[in-house]
């Protein structure tokens, strides 16, 4: 019975917004109401450079890390573990801290993925990055890490309960994104 508790501890974790915290503590302005509006990296670059986001980034998948490794450590069953993955991961996206208003949630779900397996977390990143590199576009390069996860999760990991979980984290991610697909589809995204 306690295993469940993790779910709403991964909940509170994601919640904490790191691009609002490491804004009011470098005095930057308030990353909801400046650039694109959105509380994460990108938006955080935008407002306060590389230092700024990058410690935006590492904060926001620590915060989807820590509670899954929290979780295996404990030994949860796999149901427990893939709603800890996703209360993490649904923490950034609608903080309860912060207006139920948060980023689009690709850092968080780098960190989940990491908790869940080294490897599938750096076969993430590593598309990422071979996206990015190839079209110098970050949301492309997000999508098609998006895109990819669950098949890398499901031959990495093979447990039908994770390739499910980041299937929907996957979905939501291209939906939290379809702005920049609308932009990316007109030849009009940066």
């Amino acid at each position: 019975m306690m295993d469940w508790l993790l779910v709403p501890f991964a909940y509170l974790t994601g919640s904490v917004s790191s691009a609002i915290i490491v804004c009011k503590m470098m005095g930057l302005a308030d990353p909801r109401e400046n650039g694109s509006g959105n509380p994460g990296a990108t938006n955080v670059m935008r407002i306060g450079g590389k230092k700024a986001a990058a410690i935006t980034l590492v904060g926001d998948a620590l915060k989807g890390l820590l509670p899954v490794l929290l979780a295996k450590a404990l030994g949860v069953d796999s149901v427990v573990l893939s709603l800890v993955v996703f209360a993490a991961f649904v923490g950034h996206l609608y903080p309860i801290f912060f207006e139920f208003k948060g980023g689009k949630g690709v850092a968080t779900s780098l960190g989940v993925t990491l908790g869940v397996a080294w490897l599938l977390g750096f076969v993430v990143a590593a598309t990422w990055f071979v996206a990015y590199k190839i079209g110098k576009i970050s949301s492309l390069a997000a999508l098609v890490a998006a895109t990819l996860t669950p098949l890398y999760v499901w031959l990495i990991v093979g447990d039908v309960n994770l390739t499910a979980i980041f299937t929907v984290i996957s979905l939501i991610l291209l939906w939290r994104h379809k702005s920049n697909i609308q932009r990316l589809l007109a030849g009009q995204e940066s």
